[in-house]
């Protein structure tokens, strides 16, 4: 593994990786992939203090299966992982991490010898009232040493030998720093050197006051081990705890390292999926400091990407493996997640390095070999070779490796490869389970532009690189005459398809440009239509109100036999009755092309009529209007018309639902039926849906989440109540 981390860049990553564990551990974690990303992404919504720095206790735990002691500092290992495990019950958990820290169940034994310890793993003084007889006399000891070293300090027989007033502690030992020539004035042993030649020095007065200090410090250890004894003893009995509770903090510090890790970069996961396709949507590969994202989909058996000198094909390549390799091992990555696909490889490999050695006493191409041999007993792998024809003749490689990696085809075998050779490139592009990838490069600017064109073979530009790299301007145009004017065709050849693609996509973006204004317009005019309508349901409302008050009015004069009031009320009522009708629409002489009408608060010229049907042009855009909705615009010339080639027709769904159910699709599905389910509420009127996705593993609810909070028309959204984190309510 360190030979794959190390071929694609990840060195200094997985460092800054393991600086955020309390203690080193493989990558690999044991168990369900599925359940590890449901507990990081649930621990991605806490802050929390990070476990303490701890070491390997597997050669304890054997120690006391053989009935051996601990040291102090081993027992005070186990307590920090067990007072860990205490801080995090004190933690209001929910869903699943709740039911697994509330399942950790601490014996009552080790609960007790947790609380012996303070703070900096030393046994408390209220355990035993030994350790506090100890504790002063050993502070009485002290402090006659301390009387004794300041009397002598101040002495003016040796005021002339001290270096310096301090006291220093050599090999455990209260001594002073004393100039030569000190026996003079003091007697002592002396326990050091220093570095400018002067001794550090036990005075003889103070030989009685350390040996009682000793033989203090003897009593305290002998009473640490007995208690290390006991302590021992009852951990011993509840072995099978702390060897459980130690693999949980183990599972635990995989956890939330990762998180942390993320947190402090921000940078997302993504769960391998169990097919083997490839979609990563803006990833940045974590050697570069200003990486240029990149996109790429990569379904088939083999991706071969081609093109210009450093254009970017060796990182391409490796940012794959890369997305891969950290998916595998749930590791966060600079990734658009939630539009991203990864599938999931029992193996990964990199052949990259020119595997030739003095040592191994093997060529290039040999070495290249060996690892394409290694292949053919593997399945689910995922391969990256960076430039596949290195080490031999081209034209052999190209038939050699057409071969092999047709064989590799039919193994379902993921290979990622870069060449400059446009044979073996001519060769596999035929072959339908190959995708093709080119490095493009900036004629005018001459340089590379480390983008990437999909569907074409790129030229290398070796020329070009040349002169940018200080060849020669003679020697790189004797160059060209050399390479021969056929292959110079060719060249242009696929320059031009370049060309040709890119100019293709930049129309597309024009009509997708254009399209977006249309989509946009017709949300407006639905608006529009929608606040007519309810005007005119509002003024039909209150005619009729005022009609049925007429007709009431009427009745009671009749009642009264008042005939002329009766006439006059029912003329009132009829008055009121005939104008709740819909305006009738304008006649073909009032209307006619070129005149200026507004459509609500839109405004457009009318460039056809058709019985009751009006198309207006707005802003460049041709909507075809009923008569009745529209009102002529007086005092201003008609313009003349200019006949437009887009056309729309505003169409309300048939049907909409105020629910959408997501249960059993995949990410990119669920994301494509929510789109178009708000945008089907926005038209029907909505201003809250429900979207049901299931809790599952998680990983569909946090693709639609996503998706959520990039919505432009999405004001908020909330776990529904009923549902909890199963659906959401959505605001519009």
């Amino acid at each position: 593994m360190d030979k794959l981390i190390s071929s694609l860049d990840l060195d200094d990553y997985i460092a800054r990786y393991k600086n955020y564990l309390a203690r080193e551990k493989p990558l690999f974690m044991e168990g369900d992939s599925s359940l590890h990303f449901r507990f990081i992404n649930e621990l991605c919504h806490y802050e929390l203090i990070p476990p303490p720095s701890a070491v390997n206790l597997d050669v304890k735990l054997t120690h006391l299966s053989k009935h051996g002691t601990l040291h102090i500092d081993e027992i005070w290992e186990f307590v920090k992982i067990v007072r860990y495990f205490l801080y995090l019950k004190s933690k209001k958990f929910e869903g699943s991490l709740a039911e697994w820290i509330l399942g950790v169940n601490i014996p009552h034994s080790v609960l007790d010898i947790e609380s012996w310890f303070d703070n900096k793993g030393g046994l408390k003084e209220e355990i035993d009232p030994r350790f506090g007889a100890i504790n002063s006399a050993l502070k009485v000891v002290k402090e006659k040493i301390n009387g004794v070293l300041k009397s002598l300090i101040s002495s003016s027989k040796l005021q002339e030998f001290l270096v310096d007033t301090q006291i220093h502690f050599i090999n455990s030992q209260e001594t002073l720093l004393l100039r030569g020539g000190y026996t003079y004035a003091l007697k002592g042993a002396v326990a050091g050197r220093s570095a400018g030649g002067y001794f550090y020095v036990v005075p003889s007065a103070l030989e009685g006051l350390q040996k009682q200090e000793t033989e203090i410090l003897s009593q305290r250890e002998a009473l640490i081990y007995e208690y290390a004894k006991k302590i021992s003893t009852e951990f011993e009995k509840n072995r099978l705890f702390l060897k459980f509770i130690n693999k949980e903090f183990d599972r635990f510090d995989n956890y939330l390292a990762r998180v942390m890790f993320a947190k402090a970069n921000d940078m997302e996961f993504i769960l391998p999926s169990r097919d083997k396709e490839m979609i990563l949507k803006e990833f940045a590969h974590p050697a570069l400091k200003e990486p240029k994202r990149v996109s790429v989909e990569f379904k088939k058996s083999i991706l071969l990407i081609t093109g210009v000198n450093a254009g970017g094909k060796t990182m391409l390549l490796k940012s794959i493996l890369s997305a891969a390799f950290l998916a595998k091992y749930l590791l966060p990555m600079k990734i658009n997640a939630s539009r991203s696909h990864i599938g999931s490889f029992k193996h990964i490999k990199a052949v990259i390095e020119d595997t030739q050695n003095v040592k191994n006493d093997i060529s290039t191409f040999a070495g290249r070999m060996m690892e394409f041999n290694k292949l053919f007993t593997l399945n689910a792998v995922l391969v990256g070779v960076d430039e596949i024809e290195l080490g031999t003749d081209a034209d052999e490689a190209a038939n050699l490796f057409c071969a092999i990696l047709e064989f590799l085809i039919k193994k379902e075998i993921k290979i990622v490869i870069t060449t400059h050779h446009k044979r073996l490139a001519s060769m596999l592009a035929a072959n339908e389970q190959v995708e093709l990838l080119a490095a493009l490069y900036d004629e005018k600017r001459q340089r590379p532009t480390y983008n990437f064109l999909a569907g074409t073979i790129g030229k290398s530009y070796a020329f070009e690189t040349a002169l940018r790299y200080g060849i020669a301007q003679n020697i790189v145009e004797k160059a060209r005459v050399l390479y021969g004017e056929d292959k110079e065709k060719l060249n242009d050849l696929i320059q031009k398809n370049i060309d040709l693609e890119l100019k293709t996509r930049e129309k597309l973006k024009e009509i997708e440009a254009k399209t977006h204004k249309i989509e946009k317009l017709s949300n407006s005019l639905e608006e529009q239509k929608e606040i007519q309508t309810k005007e005119f349901e509002t003024l039909k409302f209150k005619f009729e109100c005022e009609y049925q008050e007429a007709v009431n009015l009427a009745k009671s004069a009749a009642r009264q036999n008042e005939s002329k009031e009766i006439h006059r009320l029912l003329n009132k009522a009829d008055k009121a009755k005939k104008s709740i009708t819909p305006p009738k629409p304008l006649v073909d002489e009032e209307l006619k092309a070129g005149d200026r009408v507004k459509y609500g608060t839109l405004k457009g010229i009318v460039t056809a009529i058709k019985k009751d049907e009006v198309s207006v042009d707005i802003e460049g855009v041709t909507m075809r209007l009923l008569k009745s909705s529209l009102k002529k615009i007086y005092g201003i010339e008609p313009k003349q018309i200019v006949k437009s080639k887009t056309n729309i027709s505003l169409l309300r769904p048939q049907s909409a639902s105020v629910t959408l159910d997501l249960h059993a699709l995949r990410a990119d599905e669920a994301i494509e039926k929510c789109d178009k389910f708000l945008s089907d509420a926005l038209l029907a009127g909505f201003d809250e849906v429900r979207i049901c996705h299931g809790v599952g593993s998680g990983k569909l609810a946090f693709a639609v989440r996503n998706f959520l909070k990039t919505h432009p028309s999405v004001k908020e959204f909330f776990d529904a109540n009923q549902s909890g984190a199963g659906a959401v309510t959505v605001k519009l």
